[in-house]
């Protein structure tokens, strides 16, 4: 169940990170071309970041429960 909610809240932060980059990137440069590039390029490779970033936050929670329980 956490791994379909891992992808869910990923597909979601993908989607606003698209919908950020290129509302940036287009109002700095005017470019739709650039701005579309950009909007994909960054987010995917961030989203892929933040995807694994999640896990290791909840597996270093979870070794810092277990040794508070000990």
């Amino acid at each position: 169940m956490t791994r379909n909610l891992d992808l869910v809240k990923t597909a979601s932060f993908a989607l606003l990170h698209f919908g950020v980059g290129f509302g940036v990137t287009f109002a700095l440069t005017g470019s739709l071309a650039i701005s579309t590039g950009v909007a994909l390029i960054e987010p995917a490779v961030n989203t892929v970041v933040f995807f694994f970033h999640e896990r290791a936050w909840r597996r270093f929670a979870a070794v810092r429960l277990s040794h508070a329980t000990v």
